[in-house]
């Protein structure tokens, strides 16, 4: 073999081998983040996730990749998006946002693993079989939720004693509406205040139904769970103070931008703990195998600028109870 043609042979296959090696090289895996609402407005608890996927190793872009699906508030579309899903071969799912996208998710697929967050009880909801041993392709965590809607009364009273009529602003589609709204008139009865229920779906709806609390004697609000209501928390933060109604929320975001008082679980850490278990799936545990998590981190917030625009003074006695004051 002449010369230039052997430095020709192996100047080629040097160039040929780290082309093969990108070709032969495996790609990411594949985590499915399907939610109900808005992607752009839970910026909190993505980062939130990620983290917890961080924990057991995995960062988003490095060595796993993320693909978000929203039905942005229609769960209409979970079980199309969550079909989407297990057509892309993705290597599990993360059910954000409650019973509705777990469901989806479960009935999309027997095999591909589920990782659910949701506030609603599980087994109840028919996600898995037992909290402990879930027994399926599906787990997660569960954290309080409505089951916190008398505490948020008995804080709401001792903000404001002087009001005797609440409103509960309510999404009728939520899971268990109906049963959370008698346990909350049960509640309000039990510290002798009447409640008045506002059902709304859709952000058009928000702005009637405070609207109508405005024509009513409504002295005092409650915002009950609802994903569409962590969307439109600046929206019903805003309708609170223009109506000059004291309210409290389930969610710690909706204080952050406005709203008065909110106590719950820490939405955050529940993501976070999920995307720990995302990550211990993607090492190989089976979701069967993995109890499931009931998140008992819970955050109360007040926010004392929106307290003083409202004309409350806030009792020593919360201040002293509370996780975060924002100024």
């Amino acid at each position: 073999m002449r010369r230039r043609e052997f430095i020709t042979l192996i100047g080629g296959a040097a160039a040929a081998c780290p082309l093969a090696a990108r070709a032969q090289r495996p790609a990411l895996p594949v985590v499915g983040y399907l939610a109900v609402n808005n992607i752009e407005l839970a910026g909190p608890t993505v980062a939130a996730f990620r983290k917890g996927l961080s924990e057991t190793g995995f960062i988003d872009g490095r060595n796993v990749s993320i693909q978000f699906q929203a039905a942005n508030n229609d769960p209409r579309r979970l079980a199309e998006l969550a079909a989407d899903m297990v057509r892309q071969r993705v290597d599990v799912i993360l059910a954000s946002g409650g019973a509705p996208s777990a469901r989806a998710a479960k009935a999309a697929t027997a095999s591909v693993p589920i990782v659910f967050n949701m506030a609603d009880d599980p087994v109840a909801v028919g996600v898995v079989a037992s909290l402990n041993r879930p027994g399926s392709n599906v787990t997660g965590v569960s954290f309080l939720g409505s089951e916190l809607g008398p505490k948020r009364l008995g804080l709401l009273k001792e903000l404001v004693p002087e009001a005797t009529m609440y409103a509960l602003l309510a999404n009728p589609n939520a899971p268990n509406g109906e049963s959370v709204i008698g346990e909350l008139h049960a509640a309000a009865a039990r510290i002798g205040r009447k409640m008045e229920v506002f059902a709304a779906a859709n952000a058009q709806e928000i702005d009637r139904r405070f609207s109508e609390m405005a024509r009513t004697a409504s002295q005092a609000l409650v915002v009950s769970t609802s994903s569409l209501f962590v969307d439109r928390r600046v929206q019903i933060a805003t309708l609170a103070a223009y109506h000059h109604l004291p309210a409290i929320y389930y969610d710690r975001r909706a204080t952050e931008v406005g709203g008065l008082m909110s106590y719950g679980a820490s939405i955050a850490d529940a993501q976070r703990q999920a995307g720990v278990y995302v990550g211990r799936i993607l090492k190989g545990e089976k979701p069967a195998d993995l109890p499931v998590v009931q998140s008992a981190k819970f955050e109360f917030v007040m926010n004392l600028q929106t307290a003083r625009t409202l004309g409350i003074e806030v009792p020593a006695s919360l201040l002293a109870i509370a996780d975060e004051v924002i100024e």
